[in-house]
């Protein structure tokens, strides 16, 4: 919800109070003399330099901070003192971490980093790896966060370093908190609590109590969460740590918030903002304003929420905080447009949007802007709110397409363009123009969807819930038509969610965690009403209101766009009054962007598909692998439905399969670059909590473990012009603003223009049917699309069940 979006930024603040990077100083220098120029003072100088930067940074004075630590930096390089050299880089690292500039930040501490190694500093060391993490933490890439808390832990363990364990385990506990781990979380926060109780570290007690309550507010815990806080206030009053104490005041008004309680959040928050100001910490002063602002939106008074926003924004541009001010012009023009003043909440989220753009680094690696992008989804909804309600729909749609999938079309437009400029301008996010042109370049119907959400007052609190579904159509004709479905009462009378009805869906049809094999799932007999009920409102709720619109022609393509779970949804099997299955009607394809599908065209144009120049690779010998945390690991079962269906496939497309022990993931990986099509009948496993760890099962050997990664994937160059993942849940990975990070997002970004993968566990039998029919198709007709629709439907003839065949999606070409 809104709060919580400005009050994870103050959350975020007290949760680094365990982890706030740590600033390096040589203690008090001694007195300087004037215009002296022997090596003893010039370090004397920088010390003083260096010192002046920390007492700078305490106060929120980082620019002031910056060109202090950067002089000390050329003075410290100049007299070759490595040590000093460390420490102001370590500090311009931190500085660059509080303005919110993460990539240089981790570019300054790999060089501290760099050096404590070579002057063998372990304790340096140690500090560098856990201020990497932070920053890692602070860019939303968890998996690397925790690699360097670990490995700081390590350090601090080895060289008996008490505090430095402490401030690690609490570290950790964090980045599981952002995963939403939160048993893990409390593990490692009580941990750090036991070692701060041991070594009467009073402060570290604090914080961890702090982030304690943290992790219960997360799990909704109010009463434990508001005893943990409590106990941090105590604390910090009792070392008189007032920047502590105003952390805690603002996390309880936080909490009250929660409970509904505004006056108390109110009076909390008001005490965070008078501490702030006493201490001249101005980002903290800010982060106090922006909760306030919020308590009283949900109080319905919108001139002092806005009010509160307008003073919050005015500091972070003070202290060029520019995280902070993107954050604040969300909120402020969410106020504006519940307050019914659209015409400024446009103007301020328009604002928003640039700063959050100007944010974006394209050096920074592909999943970090994955992550990053993703704390900005909100205020691309929020704006469409607005457009929508000025009736400007085509510039509602440009809004949608130009806040999802951007570090997608960031990869794409690197492989398809020439040179730079030409990289730069694909970039750009696509007008309605461009959008007309590329449904006419398609030749095909697009149909968009953005999930809609807004706060309700549900039992006297404020709650984030679902409450329109936006669709547009473009026609190839270039019409494009908006329409609107009510998801309100989704929650409101059936108690259910659109995630929720689509696992439903999903369920309903048979869909278990059985994977390829033997036929277990085509075994399965659901009940038929289950079946049908919620593949009939999932139908009622995305494709009823835009049946009027779709070709009436089945073999006209129609690609969909989903969003969020929608990218799990069985659009084939979707079921209308009548009980007739969408594939039935139509040809059908998906899209994680509009602008994704220019670039897949530009991949697969003027390129011919040679299927005679096939690698085909079936039931290789399995690999012993654990597909859940902490299980053992046990070998993949094997799949004879997947030998003969690549033996199958192979003799229609006169080639050799590759299939047992043969198909190693070496063997494979030589042979890949070269092909037109690619067909992998094996396991598959999706990572849906990182996504890039998602994988394709061939033989292990010596070299290998015989997995071949997403992310492993993502640096390949394939000239294939068709991939078929006949494998489990190749379709499946990590849901983000920028579609399912995945195998399927790796394969295109690879460079293939067209990629077949599967929605759940398929089974084996009815799966090998699909494909032998899906090539047979293709062997008549070029269209793959259409192919997948016939095999589809005479498989479904064959196998009734949705389960058995409605699996399968087509990215990207037809």
């Amino acid at each position: 919800m809104r709060f919580h979006k400005i009050a994870l930024s103050f959350l975020a603040l007290v949760i680094a109070t365990t982890s706030t990077p740590i600033t390096f100083s040589p203690g008090t220098p001694g007195e300087l003399r004037v215009l002296a120029q022997t090596p003893q003072a010039r370090k004397a100088e920088a010390d003083r330099l260096l010192e002046q930067g920390n007492q700078q940074f305490q106060t929120s004075q980082f620019e002031a901070a910056l060109q202090s630590w950067q002089q000390a930096l050329i003075i410290y390089r100049e007299i070759k003192d490595r040590q000093g050299e460390s420490w102001a880089l370590g500090n311009l690292g931190n500085a660059y971490h509080a303005l919110g500039d993460y990539p240089k930040a981790i570019e300054y501490l790999q060089q501290t980093l760099a050096i404590a190694k070579e002057i063998k500093d372990r304790l340096g060391e140690g500090q560098s790896l856990g201020n990497l993490g932070i920053a890692y933490d602070a860019l939303g890439d968890y998996p690397k966060a925790i690699e360097y808390q670990q490995q700081r832990l390590a350090i601090a363990k080895e060289i008996k370093d008490r505090l430095g364990e402490g401030n690690a385990l609490g570290n950790l506990g964090n980045a599981y908190l952002s995963l939403g781990d939160y048993p893990k979380a409390i593990e490692y926060q009580q941990q750090h609590l036991a070692i701060a109780r041991e070594i009467q570290d009073r402060l570290g007690e604090g914080k961890a109590l702090g982030n304690l309550g943290i992790a219960y507010l997360s799990l909704g815990d109010y009463p434990k969460a508001i005893e943990y806080l409590q106990q941090t206030l105590a604390i910090a009053r009792e070392i008189q740590d007032r920047l502590g104490e105003g952390k805690a005041l603002g996390n309880l008004g936080i909490a009250y918030y929660s409970l509904g309680d505004y006056p108390k959040a109110i009076e909390y928050l008001q005490q965070t903002l008078a501490i702030a100001k006493e201490m001249k910490d101005r980002l903290g002063e800010g982060a106090a304003l922006g909760n306030l602002g919020i308590a009283y939106d949900a109080l319905g008074d919108y001139p002092k929420a806005i009010e509160y926003l307008q003073q919050t924004l005015a500091i972070a541009r003070e202290i060029q905080d520019r995280p902070g001010e993107g954050i604040s012009l969300n909120n402020l023009g969410n106020a504006f447009y519940k307050q019914g003043n659209f015409r400024a909440a446009e103007k301020t989220l328009y604002e928003g949007i640039q700063v959050w753009e100007s944010l974006r680094d394209k050096k920074l690696a592909d999943i970090n802007k994955v992550s990053f992008f993703d704390t900005q989804r909100s205020i691309y909804r929020i704006l469409q709110k607005v457009l929508i309600a000025q009736n400007k729909t085509d510039a509602a749609l440009e809004i949608a397409e130009r806040g999802r999938a951007r570090a997608f079309v960031e990869l794409l437009a690197s492989r398809v363009s020439t040179n730079n400029k030409q990289a730069d301008k694909s970039l750009e996010p696509p007008t309605i123009a461009k959008i007309k042109q590329i449904a006419k370049q398609q030749n095909a119907t697009l149909v968009q969807y953005s999930i809609i959400y807004d706060d309700f007052k549900v039992a006297n609190k404020q709650q984030w819930q679902e409450s329109d579904l936006y669709i547009w159509v473009v026609k190839p004709t270039g019409e494009v038509t908006f329409r609107k479905v009510d998801l309100k009462s989704l929650w409101q009378k059936d108690n259910t969610t659109l995630d929720k009805l689509v696992n439903q869906s999903r369920l309903g049809i048979g869909v278990v965690r059985s994977g390829r094999a033997g036929g277990i799932i085509s075994s399965l007999n659901p009940d038929a009403a289950k079946v049908q009920k919620p593949l009939q409102k999932l139908h009622d709720i995305l494709i009823k209101d835009i049946t009027d619109l779709l070709p009436k022609n089945p073999n006209d393509r129609v690609i969909f766009i989903p969003q969020s779970s929608l990218f799990l949804a069985p659009f084939p099997a979707l079921r209308d009054e009548q009980g007739k299955y969408l594939i039935e009607k139509h040809t059908i394809l998906t899209a994680p962007a509009i602008q994704v599908l220019d670039f897949t065209h530009k991949l697969g144009a003027g390129r011919q598909t040679n299927y005679n120049n096939a690698l085909i690779v079936g039931n290789p010998t399995m690999p012993v692998v654990s597909t859940e945390p902490g299980k053992p690991a046990t070998q993949l079962s094997s799949l004879p439905g997947a030998e003969l269906e690549a033996k199958t496939i192979a003799k229609m497309l006169k080639t050799q399969p590759i299939v047992g022990k043969d198909a190693t993931k070496a063997n494979i990986l030589q042979r890949l670059s070269s092909v037109d099509v690619i067909h992998l009948a094996t396991h598959g496993w999706a990572d849906d909590n990182r996504g890039l760890g998602s994988w394709i099962a061939f033989a292990p050997s010596l070299k290998d473990d015989g997995l071949l990664k997403a992310e492993e994937i993502l640096d390949l160059k394939l000239k294939a012009q068709l991939v078929v993942l006949s494998a489990c849940e190749t379709g499946k990975g990590k849901l983000s603003g920028d579609g399912v990070i995945g195998l399927s997002r790796s394969l295109i970004s690879a460079g293939v223009p067209s990629v077949l993968v599967s929605l759940w566990q398929v089974p084996d039998e009815p799966t090998q049917y699909l494909m032998v029919e899906f090539y047979r198709s293709l062997q008549t007709q070029p269209d793959k699309a259409l192919a997948l629709r016939q095999a589809m439907l005479k498989t479904k003839q064959k196998f009734p069940n949705p389960v058995n065949w409605a699996a399968f999606t087509l990215i990207g070409e037809r």
